[in-house]
């Protein structure tokens, strides 16, 4: 395990996320996987199914990213131009691979035609990602894994490329929950981020009928530096005299010194 930081990006690919028609869920389930393989990721963005666009956003985010995700486009149908694009990117040719075509001409068999045969072209160089649900192969090119945009598909697909991925320390998180405002502790939450400067202090407001505060979320790698940090916010919501609940994957029985 290394401890480098290791940094990703995702790419929604599709007209139909931004149109509102498809709820992207895609983004939650590999940022939760990323998390506990301690990899940082650091953007997402939402391009159309035009070429221009996801040429500009692959050359942009593989280039500032350890690896970049995309997601949607690398279907059979007219709007599925993720492969060209990337390939476009890269300024390398697409081109039939013969492996993801002997995958599709076993699977349909019969029903195989030039339409389905679309999905074997990819850039060439291109390693094939597998598709346990449909079988159609997903690739990888450089650092850039291109999934499917269909959650079940895409979350099998990126299961299988997970082995392939580089991983550090994961991050670990507790969460206090208090029926405070964040206008009134603000300033104090801010003193306490600026004295833990190793963790990330997330501050999430809700309001339910009668059930109004926020949830405070102590996020990092270094558990004595989320230890210290969750201690500190304990003991301010006990100065507000609020009421809290606490979640913890770093455990504070060890963390009274580290308070005091």
């Amino acid at each position: 395990m290394t401890t480098v930081d290791i940094t990703a990006a995702i790419l929604i690919i599709g007209n139909e996320v931004l149109s509102g028609r498809t709820q992207d869920i895609n983004v939650a389930y590999i940022a939760k996987t990323l998390t506990k393989l301690g990899i940082s990721l650091l953007e997402v963005r939402i391009v159309p199914d035009q070429e221009e666009r996801i040429i500009e956003a692959v050359q942009a985010l593989s280039s500032r990213y350890t690896y970049l995700f995309t997601t949607g486009g690398i279907g059979a149908t007219h709007d599925d131009i993720t492969a060209a694009s990337v390939a476009k990117a890269f300024q390398i040719p697409l081109v039939e691979n013969p492996k993801a075509l002997t995958i599709l001409q076993n699977y349909y068999g019969d029903r195989f035609n030039e339409i389905r045969r679309r999905m074997a072209r990819m850039p060439v160089g291109s390693e094939l990602i597998s598709n346990p649900v449909s079988t159609a192969p997903a690739f990888q090119i450089h650092n850039v894994f291109c999934l499917a945009g269909m959650p079940s598909v895409m979350q099998k697909m990126f299961d299988s490329l997970v082995p392939q991925l580089k991983i550090t320390t994961p991050f670990y998180h507790n969460t206090v929950t208090c029926n405070l405002m964040e206008g009134n502790i603000g300033k104090k939450l801010e003193e306490i981020q600026r004295d833990c400067p190793d963790v990330e202090i997330g501050s999430y407001p809700f309001y339910q009928l009668d059930n109004v505060g926020v949830s405070l979320v102590i996020r990092g790698k270094d558990k004595r530096a989320i230890q210290k940090a969750t201690c500190a916010i304990i003991e301010m919501v006990k100065s507000f005299e609020g009421d809290m609940t606490l979640e913890t994957e770093v455990p504070l029985d060890e963390a009274a010194s580290l308070s005091s």
